[in-house]
């Protein structure tokens, strides 16, 4: 299956480069990496050849690589039901540059560019409804970047006297602490009662203590 994947992978490459700009088969799905400016015609073209045929859009949404001079890889997912066949495109951008929608090729991506907007700040140039989707309207930041705080940045409560939303700094009930042993992730800077058999002082016949 797998040579069968690189055989079609090296065909749709040769034939649309320099819009694509390599392939590779991973965990047994079609790969392709295309250039941002040509996503449309990367996917005009799978879904209209005879030959792919992958008519379905499955997703779109993105990933963040912060130390990555291109932050973003926006990652499509196509199927072609006829041919049983999944392909993912992947395009490379920074936080500046903009993608071109793929409405007009698939109206069913409206939500997923709106989501990838949304939760990681991707823009795409085209789109006749660039809003966010599942935050609210005063919403700050893109939840889904790895700098985005796990706190945010403003806590939602509905005041019962204003009769409306309220949005208020996140405040912390406690300061941030270390909890010793308490935590699995941090070790303790005392010895408990028993360790120090494990810290090689036992008498047991065990460890740096036993007797020769």
């Amino acid at each position: 299956m797998d040579e069968t994947l690189d055989k079609l992978g090296a065909t749709i490459a040769e034939t649309l480069s320099p819009a694509v700009l390599e392939h590779k088969v991973a965990f047994g799905e079609l790969a392709l990496a295309a250039n941002p400016s040509d996503i449309v015609k990367v996917v005009t073209f799978l879904r209209d050849d005879p030959r792919y045929q992958f008519s379905c859009i499955i997703d779109v949404t993105a990933i963040d690589w912060p130390s990555r001079e291109k932050r973003f890889d926006v990652v499509y997912h196509l199927l072609s039901p006829k041919k049983n066949l999944r392909v993912r495109i992947k395009v490379e951008i920074d936080e500046k540059t903009p993608v071109p929608s793929i409405i007009s090729v698939f109206p069913g991506a409206d939500w997923f560019e709106r989501e990838t907007y949304d939760l990681y700040g991707v823009l795409f140039t085209g789109h006749p409804d660039m809003r966010r989707i599942l935050t609210d309207y005063g919403f700050e930041g893109h939840p889904l970047r790895k700098d985005f705080p796990l706190t945010g940045f403003v806590e939602v409560r509905w005041d019962d006297e204003q009769k409306r939303v309220v949005y208020d700094p996140v405040r912390l009930a406690q300061e941030f602490r270390n909890f010793d042993f308490l935590s699995p992730w941090e070790g303790t800077e005392y010895v408990l009662p028993g360790d120090e058999k494990a810290k090689g002082g036992g008498t047991n016949g065990q460890g740096k203590g036993s007797p020769s």
